[in-house]
């Protein structure tokens, strides 16, 4: 009975980890492409849509690799020696930090996109996609520097009774560091991450002030413009996007700290990596609600399909 439990399990999650990676890869790709279409029609690139691509790209790639991971963990089960458990702990992680910063910076673009004229924030309005791209690159930077944790932690066990804590397969794990290390980049980290989601923070909080301001000037003059309609549409969005960020992060944070808890049971650590990828796989659905283009040809499309 407890091995046909175990059976049952372990064949649940397993569809439930793919079926989250397809769906992910799937709504990416659609967001990908439709910001790349909407680029050569209109000639036109602003800040926050290039960030959104980037975006899109970036999370298809965390889920491809955790797709990989997925594979090898409830289909083949191969051996990972260390150049390719190491790589893929690289990968992920250097994907991870871009995702994080590229919504830091996303609640920042839409921020200065609503701030008015008169703000301080308005002389970055017009800045080119290449420094969009540099402010990227320096968060990235800055994120990266302060986890290098994993240089001195990840590799492949051959022996897989060692002790450490597994990250993707028994033979690839995340050994615990000295009492030291463990410490500094506990706090390194605290440092990086409480940053970061403090500028999200601070650039949605402005954006909630603004939002007022504009919901009363507009009640005054009883009329809203259709562009003024769009932003704020957009602005409400990338705040749903943010909290649901925040929630999924201090989730996986909460299941990451309590690993030795567990005694690196696989339920529990799958049910963590699922919860590490449902940013990656929701975000394009909450950005895609947004556009009305969108919106409008999906209900156009099922109604056509509803009358067959």
């Amino acid at each position: 009975m407890k091995d046909t439990n175990e059976l049952s399990d372990h064949i649940s999650i397993r569809n439930a980890f793919f079926s989250e990676v397809g769906i992910g890869i799937s709504a990416n790709t659609f967001l990908l492409l439709f910001h790349i279409f909407r680029f050569l029609l209109q000639h036109k690139l602003k800040p926050t849509n290039l960030i959104i691509g980037l975006l899109a790209l970036i999370h298809i790639g965390m889920l491809i690799i955790m797709g990989y991971i997925a594979t090898n963990v409830y289909v083949s089960q191969d051996f990972w020696d260390d150049i390719k458990c190491k790589s893929i702990i690289y990968s992920h992680r250097f994907l991870r930090g871009f995702s994080i910063c590229a919504t830091c910076l996303l609640s920042i673009l839409q921020a200065i996109t609503l701030s008015p004229r008169s703000s301080c924030l308005a002389k970055f309005k017009h800045k080119s996609p290449h420094q969009t791209l540099c402010s990227l690159v320096f968060l990235w930077a800055f994120y990266m520097s302060l986890s290098a944790q994993f240089s001195f932690s990840s590799t492949a066990i051959p022996n897989v009774t060692s002790r450490g804590l597994v990250f993707i397969a028994e033979s690839c794990k995340i050994l615990q560091m000295s009492y030291f290390l463990r410490h500094l980049f506990s706090i390194l980290g605290v440092f990086r991450d409480g940053f970061l989601i403090g500028l999200m923070a601070l650039s949605s909080g402005y954006m909630v002030v603004l939002l007022c301001r504009h919901k009363r000037h507009f009640q005054n003059l009883h009329s809203l413009s259709s562009k003024a309609s769009h932003v704020e549409r957009a602005t409400c969005t990338i705040l749903l996007l943010m909290s649901f960020f925040t929630l999924m992060y201090c989730l996986d944070c909460t299941f990451s700290s309590s690993r030795t808890v567990w005694n690196n049971d696989h339920v529990c650590h799958s049910i963590q990596m699922m919860l590490s990828n449902a940013y990656a796989t929701t975000s394009p659905f909450l950005l895609l609600s947004s556009e009305k283009q969108i919106i409008n040809f999906l209900k156009s499309f099922l109604g056509k399909i509803a009358q067959i």
